[in-house]
């Protein structure tokens, strides 16, 4: 019981923080799921058939595109509190757990099937490729300049040109 109770409490705080109205959290940038949303999108998932914890880390990852992944971090806490609510029924399979939804989980997920609903559309909608691609690219781009920067003293020229290509680059993407 302590540890459901501590995983709850873990599992709310990290999504408060992570949402930027409260607490101390880094911003990621803009969230896909409000504090909260990720459990109907879970319970939708296994409405959907039983699934292991990483199944339904990989199946939300897949939706978006790539895009995003949740952390073992946040579903495994999440899946514990929702069998702690009866919302989710566990049964070991071998070294896996296999999770399936409850009637009583079936019962909330259809109370609030407006909202659940519109936060399964938002991934569908979602710009697969593109908005992943752009990250990558976003990724790469950091990665470059760090890697030059730590491992070499520029010179005035160098580092003028560098930063002559940052500000195209800004300027370019502003007006697409």
């Amino acid at each position: 019981m302590f540890r459901n109770l501590f995983f709850r409490h873990h599992l709310r705080n990290r999504m408060r923080d992570c949402s930027g109205h409260e607490g101390g959290g880094r911003s990621r940038g803009p969230k896909l799921f409000d504090s909260g949303a990720l459990r109907y999108v879970v319970l939708q998932l296994l409405a959907e058939r039983p699934r292991h914890g990483y199944e339904i880390i990989k199946e939300i990852e897949q939706r978006v595109g790539g895009g995003y992944s949740p952390s073992p971090g946040v579903i495994y806490p999440l899946l514990a509190m929702l069998q702690d609510e009866g919302f989710v029924t566990v049964t070991p399979e071998g070294n896996k757990n296999l999770h399936s939804i409850t009637p009583e989980g079936k019962a909330h997920l259809d109370e609030n099937k407006a909202y659940a609903d519109a936060i399964m559309d938002r991934l569908s909608k979602k710009d697969r490729a593109g908005h992943h691609d752009i990250r990558t690219a976003m990724h790469d781009l950091r990665s470059s300049l760090l890697f030059t920067l730590r491992g070499k003293r520029l010179s005035p020229e160098q580092t003028a040109k560098i930063r002559d290509i940052l500000r195209r680059t800004v300027d370019e993407v502003n007006d697409v």
